[in-house]
């Protein structure tokens, strides 16, 4: 075969093309870059010593470049083997082979990246929730009257107040239609400072009393001084006379010498969403109940009430007791322990629906002091009272008797033989639990002696 058909370098003289190289000892075939070679040819590679001598390059690498031809002659890059990867021109830094992404990889950023986003979703809607809820609060001013608000190191004192004004759907038919919004339900709750034990204290709507002066800020920011009334039931604190929730704080801290750190309104609408929030509450009664004015009629034994039946059960009266307002504040007590339970329940705390209804309800249907103006300030009193084991919590009422100024018993004046005690027992923070714990102890201890006695 010519030279032509070797190397096609015309009239070069093969044997010309074949270069020693002194760093191998090896002839190795030199072809000018201009006469590119056929993929068809068959070009022997170089020949090689038996042996490689000491500091060649490994096979594989780039040799050391031979010593320079004869002027006129162009030494091409040493040939590579076929699949080799071509090399790097001179001059040049190699790029090192780009590598594909595995499967799994690719599915690891993309899922990665939708956890990203649904994250960043997530965070965004839980604002405009909190921001929605926060909207849903109505605040009004405590005017000083307050100690300005809870606090996590001490003990904690609550008003709750129920209103009897009707406003929202269903509710002109529940007795007096046109009534001011007095405070009808109120309920004084002290949490130890340990969180140990609770004592709710409720206060008679019909308890006559003496309401100071009290400053108000009204709607449009203005200030007036709302006389005060000597002598007049406990609930026309509220709404009598424009009188708003801090002037039923202050009839409270005169009566009880108890300042109350904030206060709650609740109106007939929150007793109903409330408990159908949560799927209702489980009531005990001890005898049928048919009460015509409060539309209540239930049979004896456990009962599941919510909504107006719950509305009706704590605003029923002439079928109990002795028909008056003592008798209710038994209900609502039974009440009130059932809805806390309920509140406390792994029923309600586990379930994401129960707990959104329940922030909305409770949002919507509460009326607070501007120390609980956000839901981030309601959330951390809830945790606070969330401590409580609701085992722990007493219901007992400010000790009345019927007035005797009255020859038909309607209203009732404190007992000043046993309410001081009452009322120093919680400004002191002691437990009403333990207290009587400890007298079924000393009753049961005497049950005893008297019983060996007679044996």
């Amino acid at each position: 075969m010519d030279a032509q058909g070797r190397g096609r370098a015309d009239d070069i003289d093969p044997a010309d093309q074949w270069v020693l190289n002194p760093n191998t000892g090896e002839y190795e075939l030199r072809l000018s870059p201009s006469a590119p070679q056929s993929s068809q040819s068959a070009v022997p590679g170089p020949r090689r010593s038996a042996t490689r001598r000491a500091g060649a390059p490994a096979r594989g690498r780039t040799a050391t470049p031979v010593a320079p031809e004869a002027p006129g002659r162009e030494v091409p890059p040493p040939r590579r083997r076929r699949g080799a990867p071509p090399e790097p021109l001179p001059g040049r830094r190699g790029r090192r082979p780009v590598k594909k992404k595995g499967k799994a990889k690719k599915v690891l950023l993309w899922t990665g990246g939708t956890m990203a986003f649904v994250l960043v979703a997530a965070a965004g809607a839980a604002y405009l929730y909190i921001e929605h809820l926060n909207g849903n609060i109505t605040s009004v001013a405590d005017d000083g009257a307050s100690t300005g608000g809870f606090q996590k190191d001490k003990a904690i004192n609550i008003l709750l107040i129920g209103t009897d004004k009707r406003t929202g759907s269903g509710n002109e038919g529940y007795g007096d239609s046109g009534s001011v919004g007095h405070a009808d339900t109120t309920i004084l709750l002290h949490v130890s400072k340990d969180r140990t034990n609770a004592t709710a204290l409720s206060i008679p709507r019909d308890l006559i009393v003496d309401i100071p002066d009290c400053p108000t800020t009204r709607e449009d920011g203005t200030k007036e001084i709302i006389k005060g009334s000597t002598g007049v039931r406990f609930n026309t604190s509220l709404g009598q006379d424009d009188r708003t929730p801090s002037c039923t704080m202050r009839t409270v801290t005169e009566l009880t010498g108890i300042t109350p750190d904030n206060f709650m309104v609740a109106d007939f609408n929150a007793v109903k969403t409330l408990t159908t929030a949560v799927g209702g509450v489980d009531v005990c009664l001890g005898k049928d109940i048919n009460d015509p004015d409060s539309h209540l009629n239930l049979k004896k034994g456990m009962q599941h009430i919510s909504g107006e039946n719950a509305l009706a059960f704590v605003r029923t009266r002439h079928a109990v007791g002795f028909g008056g307002d003592l008798s209710r504040i038994t209900l609502q007590q039974n009440f009130l322990s059932a809805l806390m339970r309920k509140l406390k329940s792994n029923d309600t705390l586990s379930s994401p629906s129960k707990m959104i209804k329940l922030a909305e309800a409770g949002t919507k249907a509460l009326t607070v002091d501007a120390q609980l103006d956000s839901i981030n300030k309601l959330k951390d009193l809830g945790l606070e009272l969330g401590k409580l084991n609701v085992k722990n919590l007493t219901f007992t009422t400010v000790p009345v008797v019927d007035n005797p100024a009255e020859k038909v018993k309607a209203t009732v004046v404190l007992n000043d033989a046993s309410a001081p005690q009452v009322f120093d027992m919680i400004k002191n923070d002691v437990s009403f639990t333990a207290v009587k714990t400890q007298k079924k102890k000393e009753a049961a201890a005497v049950a005893a002696r008297l019983k060996g006695t007679k044996a």
